[in-house]
């Protein structure tokens, strides 16, 4: 059984977007690293991780209809 989730990557993550991110299929107990892993995203670079506009971690448990926001480090200065 496949749960979805919708996938926004941002910045200088953005070319890792899957083609169905609208609609991105998980399998049940997929965390937030399994994803970053999934996508070929170095764990370095994804730094800032939101769930329905909450600040979460990696290792947290993602649910079907989930929003899932990846950033990059943010630079400034």
């Amino acid at each position: 059984m496949s749960l979805h989730i919708t996938l926004k990557l941002f910045a200088t993550l953005r070319p890792y977007a899957p083609e169905q991110a609208d609609r991105y299929a998980i399998d049940p107990g997929t965390t937030v690293a399994d994803v970053v892993r999934e996508l070929n995203i170095p764990a370095k670079d994804a730094k800032l991780i939101f769930i329905n506009n909450i600040r979460k971690e990696h290792d947290t448990l993602l649910q079907d209809g989930d929003r899932l926001g990846i950033f990059p480090p943010v630079g400034g200065g």
